[in-house]
């Protein structure tokens, strides 16, 4: 990881998305976290909460399932089955009595759920555990990539080829990392498609091969290292 990257993370504040919240439970968290050390932002619709969570990686993610948990609920089994943001704390937040939505979420990996009415206490230090935890042990080093020149920060959705830094789409930077984090292996159009789909990738091999001509124009000479699979997909060189 280039020093460049270490300091603007110490710089970074830690983000928050509260997804399908109500106003209220929007305002509840703003107020019963240290102002100025975190960015926290509100998300309405899983799609839109999905890709946001993709292209932002935020620090930590509350699901409101409200009244109706099946959208909450697949946004959590989304993430979590998605190797970009599989890592990113997520709180369940339930309406009491809905015991099978609690149990729902953690078997989808939730790293815990609460129940409505919400006591701000306990909201607070729930959240300061896991924000706490993250920067004790940190995924950095497992997460961040550096090959042959090429430093690619999935944090801060930063990529670095010999000391300059490139400017890539969201979409762009989340095919790169995902076909980076595993060389050798050959990705079909299906499974890349499936796993960075948002605002500008659709479910047609066009979309994404439009795509990938635009990412290794920008990669240039490091555009070698993703090699294309005929009739099947993409592969990055081990």
């Amino acid at each position: 990881m280039t020093q460049e990257l270490q300091a603007d993370r110490l710089m970074a504040k830690e983000k928050i998305f509260v997804v399908d919240s109500e106003p209220r439970i929007l305002k509840l968290v703003k107020h019963n976290l240290p102002k100025g050390d975190y960015l926290v932002k509100g998300v309405l619709g899983s799609e839109k909460a999905i890709s946001e969570a993709i292209y932002n990686r935020p620090d930590l993610i509350l699901i409101d399932l409200k009244a109706s948990s099946k959208g909450g609920l697949n946004v959590c089994r989304e993430l979590k089955s998605n190797p970009i943001t599989d890592r990113i704390p997520i709180i369940i937040i339930a309406a009491k009595g809905r015991d099978s939505d609690i149990v729902a979420g953690r078997r989808l990996g939730a790293d815990n759920c609460l129940t409505r009415p919400l006591s701000t206490r306990l909201l607070q230090a729930v959240m300061e555990r896991i924000l706490r935890k993250n920067d004790q042990h940190p995924d950095i080093e497992d997460g961040a990539l550096n090959i042959d020149g090429l430093a690619i920060d999935p944090f801060d959705h930063k990529v670095i080829l010999h000391g300059a830094v490139l400017r890539l789409t969201a979409t762009e930077f989340a095919i790169l990392y995902f076909l980076a984090h595993r060389p050798g292996q050959v990705l079909t159009r299906d499974q890349i498609t499936r796993a960075v789909k948002g605002r500008d990738l659709h479910d047609t091999d066009r979309s994404l091969d439009v795509q990938m001509v635009q990412l290794r124009r920008k990669l240039g000479d490091a555009a070698q290292l993703i090699e294309t699979v005929r009739g099947v997909g993409y592969r990055f060189r081990a």
